[in-house]
């Protein structure tokens, strides 16, 4: 079991993550491709960050919802 420490720097990464994602595709050209490739991981990232917000409970609302 991962303690909360752990969870926040996840929660951090993962923003920074996102952030990068968002930075390339408004800067970038790319592939269709590409621009799947990042969309499909920026949204990933999303349902990331909700988790983890709820496991260090930061947010109230359930990720599946």
């Amino acid at each position: 079991m991962r303690n909360r420490d752990e969870c926040e720097r996840m929660l951090w990464d993962a923003v920074e993550r996102k952030r990068v994602l968002e930075q390339d595709f408004k800067e970038r050209r790319m592939s269709t491709k590409g621009n799947a490739a990042v969309l499909r991981n920026y949204t990933a990232l999303r349902g990331v960050i909700k988790t983890l917000r709820w496991v260090i409970s930061e947010i109230e609302e359930e990720p599946l919802e």
